[in-house]
């Protein structure tokens, strides 16, 4: 399971910097024509609601792309903000991506008690087997009987027998809460990145066996003028 929401794009005004700045090696700013405002001609690309890349910048922008990442420094440039929810094992991936990368992560450690676990709280689409949803089942009502300890003490019974009183907040608890979450916990990130990045991953990752990287290479594919991310041309009536 993957959810992405809260995307933020370059602004107009940013936009309008980036451009400037591609063309700065062959001093070319006055071919730009991008502007407020929507589309006026078919090969302008809509960026915003109220700002499009006109057709003499989204060309060079291609250009520069196909040419390598060391002709497309702009791409470095255009963020994309956005606020994600996925399993663990998916971040663990997520994390190889640490250039041109910031994350704000809602804390495990601090706030693992926080809530009740729920069924909800993990990625468990494909368990369809009996066997594997019991043991989750199980490992959730363990973690919330952990929980409870955790929260308000209690007596629990160790492997050869004995018999111990916890406190509140004892960390032996906590320990028992954190190894023993499973990796298909969902955890939420404020993420910014750029497109440069996205580009990596979409080559890297378009194909993964896991549905998450699928699902956000085609949320990648839905981005203003992705084609500078994916090298795909959109067709004549997509433009």
């Amino acid at each position: 399971m993957i959810k992405i929401e809260n995307v933020v794009l370059a602004s107009p005004e940013q936009m309008e910097f980036i451009i400037q700045g591609m063309r700065n090696p062959m001093n070319s700013w006055e071919k730009s024509d991008s502007s407020c405002g929507k589309a006026t001609r078919p090969t302008n690309v809509q960026w915003s609601d109220d700002y499009f890349i006109g057709t003499n910048d989204a060309n060079l922008m291609l250009r520069l792309s196909n040419a390598g990442t060391e002709h497309r420094k702009y791409m470095r440039m255009i963020p994309v903000y956005m606020r994600i929810t996925a399993p663990l094992y998916w971040w663990k991936e997520f994390d190889t991506y640490k250039v041109g990368t910031v994350a704000n992560s809602c804390s495990t450690m601090h706030k693992i008690a926080e809530k009740e676990f729920t069924l909800e709280d993990f990625s468990h689409e494909h368990i369809h087997i009996r066997q594997s949803m019991d043991v989750l089942k199980e490992t959730i009502d363990t973690l919330n009987v952990f929980r409870d300890v955790y929260l308000n003490g209690g007596i629990l019974r160790y492997e050869n027998g004995n018999m111990k009183c916890f406190g509140k907040k004892d960390k032996e608890i906590w320990w028992q809460m954190i190894q023993l979450l499973p990796s298909s916990y969902n955890q939420t990130r404020n993420v910014m990145l750029n497109y440069e990045v996205l580009a990596n991953i979409y080559r890297q990752r378009k194909d993964h066996k896991l549905d998450e990287w699928i699902a956000f290479c085609n949320w990648i594919e839905s981005l203003p003028y992705s084609e500078l991310i994916t090298g795909k041309e959109k067709k004549a009536d997509d433009v």
